[in-house]
């Protein structure tokens, strides 16, 4: 007999302890998912969330690691197994933008790092999540929502010219990994938010980009973390049951 904890779904957040991964964290836990929140550093902020996930009535588990080490990201979707007894939802959320300024002005090296956390990470833990969602790997399938960009369409030249194509491939993969795994009970879907209210754009070294930008919109503002979380939510809701492959453009019309 299934118990009314193992019917709740279980979901992987990575970078859950602040902006676009907290607010998705909020979101899942008030419809009723439990949680594995992953996070680098500033261990305080994803406590917070937890806690009031909690109080939401989710179990929530935290989990410590560096995106940037693949072997450590292989490790994440057997950890929530081991945790939680099974897996029913991805969020590859975590990402990094690289400095913002000219296509010149930036280094391979980390070029190649955004690469390495925007992309790689989240190959590594796709195929760890579809080895073990899988129908005929003896899994009950499952929903994979990977974070993209509306950079990924424009490529945000002047910007993030790396920043847009690592999320350009992490579309690409999206699509690839839908009609691969669809018939063994895999959903994969994008949503690629627009300029978003978040810290990322201070990691950047521009913290008021979002206000900067928000004349080059359509609704003239830039977007909050909750209208992001809003489209993953439905992603991995029983509503989406027949919707994958598919990017949800969260960019207020751009």
């Amino acid at each position: 007999m299934t118990s009314h904890v193992d019917a709740r779904p279980v979901t992987i957040i990575t970078g859950g302890g602040r902006g676009i991964g907290r607010a998705i964290a909020e979101r899942l836990a008030a419809d009723g998912h439990d949680l594995l929140l992953t996070y680098r550093e500033r261990a305080g902020d994803v406590e917070a969330v937890a806690s009031g996930c909690r109080d939401a009535g989710a179990r929530v588990e935290i989990l410590q690691f560096d995106l940037a080490d693949l072997d450590a990201a292989a490790e994440v979707v057997p950890e929530a197994v081991r945790r939680f007894g099974r897996v029913t939802g991805l969020v590859n959320n975590a990402g990094i933008t690289g400095l913002i300024g000219p296509f010149l002005d930036g280094s391979i090296e980390e070029s190649e790092l955004v690469f390495r956390i925007n992309v790689l990470a989240p190959m590594v833990l796709c195929r760890s999540a579809i080895a073990h969602m899988a129908t005929d790997r003896g899994g009950q399938g499952g929903a994979i929502v990977n974070i993209s960009s509306g950079a990924a369409t424009h490529g945000a030249a002047n910007t993030y010219i790396p920043y847009a194509a690592s999320k350009a491939a992490l579309n690409t993969m999206s699509m690839g990994l839908a009609k691969e795994f669809g018939p063994v009970g895999v959903r994969v879907n994008t949503v690629s938010p627009g300029t978003t209210r978040t810290e990322i754009h201070a990691a950047a070294g521009r913290p008021n980009a979002p206000d900067e930008r928000a004349g080059n919109i359509p609704m003239r503002r830039p977007g909050e973390p909750h209208e992001i979380a809003g489209a993953v939510a439905y992603l991995l809701s029983p509503d989406a049951s027949y919707t994958s492959g598919a990017d949800i453009l969260v960019t207020g019309g751009k």
